[in-house]
């Protein structure tokens, strides 16, 4: 597509792109690269030109876009070319698991609003319309059941590093895979994986994860949610979200890499910047609600907690609440 083609030459330039250059690239004539550039213009991007310099962005997409998060990524990046955009989806994460078995390793889809986001125990994660970044990829990791359990760990750290970088907010994790800002949830996380009947095996992985952007304080009120959600734009880190997205399959690009090589550096990172410790948590017991300390995250990104009833307790699963 010569408008999608045009998109990646913009975002790809350092400076101005010349018109000569770009119907050189694309094949057509500098009359085609115009009309595509007008088209581009009459739907919001802000490109400007100059005489004998050529077509430059003058700033982000007016939208989520799939060309330019895909060229500002680079081509060695797993995501880069792999990248669908939707206006709405049920969720991204189920979108994608329907669609794995023909999608290709590195398939990222975003979605500028999900009318049935899903969080960890069945719990729904509110996607209003451009407020927010609902995003989810599949990978394919050749590893075994064991070190595919910790997967979910890798993901927070990485994410929050995704984050910090793009907005400088400095996130925290709140056991097990939702990030935390002055508090306030900020991102959820789900890790969904599927074994193949026959071995067995990990056959494919989706993360999907929920940044929320821009919402406001009033935003949050209206869902109930005003005193446990945050956005980037209330703490005073504003980001644009192409940008957002760039930073986060950066850092996604890396772990899948990384997986499950490097588990002690992601680790370090994790308990660096992991609330939860030292925390007075209630956990599910064996029986009863239990209560105590956490005192540690354990090689397997478990929580150990020192209960009140006398006992150590290595917590994997289940809901933990900090009180």
């Amino acid at each position: 597509m010569e408008r999608d083609q045009v998109i990646s030459l913009l975002a790809r330039s350092e400076g101005y792109a010349s018109g000569e250059e770009m119907s050189r690239a694309l094949g057509v004539t500098r009359a085609a690269v115009w009309k595509e550039i007008e088209a581009l213009r009459q739907s919001g991007w802000p490109i400007e030109s100059a005489p004998r310099k050529g077509y430059r962005l003058a700033g982000p997409p007016p939208a989520l876009s799939a060309p330019y998060i895909s060229a500002r990524l680079g081509r060695d990046n797993l995501f880069a070319g792999n990248i669908c955009v939707e206006p709405l989806v049920d969720s991204t994460n189920t979108r994608l698991k329907a669609r794995a078995h023909a999608a290709p390793t590195g398939a990222a889809l975003l979605a500028e609003e999900q009318s049935g986001g899903r969080g960890t125990h069945g719990r729904s994660f509110q996607s209003p319309r451009g407020e927010g970044l609902y995003l989810s990829v599949l990978i394919r990791p050749r590893v075994g059941l064991a070190d595919l359990l910790t997967l979910t760990g890798w993901v927070a750290a990485a994410a929050r590093e995704g984050v910090e970088r793009a907005s400088g907010a400095p996130a925290d994790i709140k056991w097990l895979n939702d990030l935390y800002l002055n508090g306030r949830k900020l991102c959820g996380i789900l890790t969904e994986f599927t074994l193949l009947a026959e071995s067995g095996e990990p056959d494919y992985v989706v993360v999907g994860m929920g940044v929320n952007v821009s919402q406001t304080a009033g935003t949050f009120r209206s869902q109930g949610l005003g005193d446990i959600a945050t956005s980037l734009a209330l703490e005073g880190c504003p980001v644009e979200r192409n940008h957002l997205a760039v930073c986060l399959l950066e850092a996604l690009d890396r772990l899948n890499r990384d997986f499950p090589a490097k588990r002690s550096d992601y680790l370090e990172r994790y308990r660096a910047h992991c609330l939860t410790l030292g925390r007075r948590v209630s956990f599910d017991g064996e029986g009863p609600l239990l209560t105590g300390t956490v005192s540690g995250v354990d090689d397997t990104f478990a929580l150990v907690v020192d209960g009140d009833d006398g006992k150590q307790h290595t917590v994997s699963s289940g809901t933990v609440k900090m009180i």
